[in-house]
């Protein structure tokens, strides 16, 4: 016989019906009637030419034939619904900016001003992706980069967004408890939280031969893998952390952290740039997120020299 396919509504009436062992549960979940219920289920049992519930007392089941179809039925709805959503997702993909950057830069420094972003172009969606280790730039998954280095990003646009500054900080209750230190070369007898990554960043050896502090060894301290890892300990008093401004100046201004000997300028080796494919930069939506990210760039530059120069 010619197999005949009811509509896609009387497919998931039976998958509701079937999983509550009710038309009514199954209308309010699909938010029909129950008659609709009914009818659609009536439609595919005509078409498929097989009883798929019956009565025992009060009680709703299923036959042998709706015990079979069920199953592949419900298969059916997952299949295809996850498919649209891939699709769906595929597409929102294509339309989305997506920014890569690393994950310490993105958690202290651009997420908290992101909302202006969103406030001022809500039709731009950013999707963010973070990495500890950003080298390359990957055309296919990548818009727009923000990148710490030392400039010249091989054949990317690339623009200087951020120039930093070094110095130690701690919370205020850090202070309370063991004492401001005097010269820098105190802070060798306090905690010092270290991070463990060999990379480009400042060190505190760099900071302390800055200061004129000679060290022959480090002493011993915690060690963190990410800088806002070793911020977050400061913020909870368990130490002293190297900071880069970009990371601590929300949480000097809200009172968060302190800095300690402010007239120690150490300024850091590597920068944070704007990158994206030669080409692109002009681009709608990669142009308005450059500008605005310039904008925010500049005032926190300001905001870097002036904590400096005082």
């Amino acid at each position: 016989m010619a197999i005949r396919f009811p509509p896609i509504a009387a497919l998931r009436a039976l998958e509701a019906a079937a999983r509550h062992l009710s038309y009514t549960r199954a209308a309010e979940e699909l938010h029909v009637t129950q008659s609709a219920i009914s009818h659609q289920i009536k439609h595919a049992e005509q078409l498929w030419e097989v009883k798929l519930f019956e009565k025992r007392g009060r009680r709703l089941v299923l036959t042998e034939a709706g015990h079979a179809l069920v199953p592949v039925v419900r298969d059916f709805i997952r299949r295809i619904t996850t498919t649209l959503q891939d699709i769906n997702e595929k597409e929102e993909t294509q339309s989305a900016l997506r920014v890569t950057l690393q994950q310490s830069f993105a958690f202290k420094w651009l997420v908290p001003r992101l909302g202006h972003f969103n406030h001022d172009y809500p039709d731009i969606d950013v999707w963010i992706s973070t990495s500890d280790e950003i080298i390359g730039f990957d055309r296919k998954t990548t818009d727009v980069g923000i990148r710490l280095g030392y400039g010249s990003w091989g054949d990317l646009y690339e623009e200087l967004l951020l120039t930093e500054y070094v110095f130690p900080v701690c919370s205020p209750y850090f202070l309370k408890e063991h004492g401001t230190p005097e010269k820098p070369i105190d802070m060798l007898e306090l905690p010092l939280l270290r991070r463990s990554a060999i990379d480009i960043l400042p060190r505190w050896r760099d900071w302390f031969r800055d200061a004129d502090v000679a060290i022959k060894k480090m002493p011993p301290g915690t060690k963190f893998p990410q800088t806002s890892l070793a911020l977050q300990a400061a913020i909870d008093h368990q130490g002293i952390a190297l900071a880069r401004s970009a990371h601590v100046l929300d949480d000097i201004k809200a009172g968060r952290l302190v800095r300690l000997f402010p007239e120690v300028v150490s300024k850091s080796n590597v920068s944070y740039f704007f990158v994206c494919t030669n080409g692109r930069e002009s681009e709608p939506q990669i142009a308005a997120f450059r500008s605005w990210l310039a904008q925010e760039a500049t005032e926190s530059q300001a905001e870097f020299d002036k904590m400096t120069s005082t």
